[in-house]
């Protein structure tokens, strides 16, 4: 199971849209809301270099923004 970390804050519909394509794969994930907490804001600044969410972390890989394509390819689905 690949480690999957969703780097989001309450009001971004993007990040619910991922969050859903990760539940419809059946895609565990922790979420970290950036809005509230602000030493995982600064360390998703760090690794992505974007503020904007969301940020997607799949096995130490950084995908910013609801990309479908990238996750699934992180993810290796088909």
């Amino acid at each position: 199971m690949p480690d999957v970390t969703v780097y989001s804050t309450p009001t971004c519909p993007w990040c619910e849209r991922a969050k859903a394509f990760l539940k419809e794969n059946n895609i565990q994930y922790s979420e970290v809301n950036v809005a509230a907490d602000q030493k995982a804001l600064q360390h998703m600044v760090d690794k992505s270099g974007q503020m904007g969410v969301p940020v997607i972390e799949i096995d130490g890989q950084f995908i910013v923004g609801f990309d479908k394509n990238a996750m699934k390819k992180a993810l290796k689905l088909n």
